[in-house]
């Protein structure tokens, strides 16, 4: 991962990138490996912070069913339709080096993985559970709807098991999730990945790296314009 990706260590110059995502967005995630591609052709530094959206909100935790089942119920699709979704996605996923196993894939509600991306944020490690997160529910069928398997994936980035296991029992980000989620509003989100850059230009959807990296020259060229 590009050091100009990690939550510490920011320079006064970098360029703010704030990203709304879910973890059961597929194409947060190859968003994110395009993103990381497009900073490691950039020439400056960037600070990425994740914003909290969820796609289903109405999910439960513990849906029967497989994910294929949930879209073709939630969708009105039928399962030949969502299978011939999932196996373009899954070339797609696999051209950025993603695996995505979604015949593993556990459907669940995502606002606790989010209240511990919060909490991830608040001990500068974020961008390393984003990316944690998205290759346990994508890859390796993990259900990211139980604390306890939150707990542990969090675990593998640095955090504290039990603290994660207490932030979730006193739903300590929850209102954090849902200021997020109101700002997407006020922007006018409505699908993700989205990428807000030096708080000005908005880029919206899983965009190649050269787009990135061309939108991130753009603004450095802008400051420049500004201060002359």
């Amino acid at each position: 991962m590009n050091s100009a990706l990690k939550d510490t260590g920011v320079k006064a110059t970098a360029i703010k990138v704030d990203i709304w995502s879910d973890i059961a967005c597929p194409w947060c995630y190859i968003g994110k490996r395009r993103f990381e591609a497009g900073v490691a052709s950039f020439d400056g530094d960037v600070d990425v912070e994740y914003h909290s959206y969820e796609l289903t909100p109405d999910a439960p935790v513990d849906f029967v069913g497989t994910v294929t089942d949930y879209l073709a119920e939630k969708k009105g699709m039928s399962t030949e339709q969502v299978t011939a979704m999932f196996q373009a996605v899954i070339e797609i996923a696999a051209g950025e080096g993603l695996h995505y196993d979604y015949e593993s894939v556990t459907h669940t509600n995502t606002v606790k993985a989010h209240q511990v991306l919060h909490l991830a944020k608040a001990h500068g490690v974020q961008t390393e559970l984003q990316e944690r997160l998205f290759q346990a529910y994508f890859e390796q069928g993990a259900h990211v709807g139980h604390d306890d398997v939150l707990a542990d994936l969090a675990a593998d980035v640095g955090l504290d098991r039990a603290e994660v296991l207490r932030s979730l029992a006193e739903n300590e980000y929850l209102a954090a999730v849902r200021a997020d989620q109101a700002r997407a509003r006020e922007y006018g989100i409505q699908t993700v990945p989205f990428f807000v850059l030096d708080g000005k230009y908005g880029i919206s959807g899983a965009q190649e790296a050269a787009t990135f990296t061309q939108a991130l020259n753009q603004v450095v060229a802008d400051r420049e314009t500004a201060t002359a």
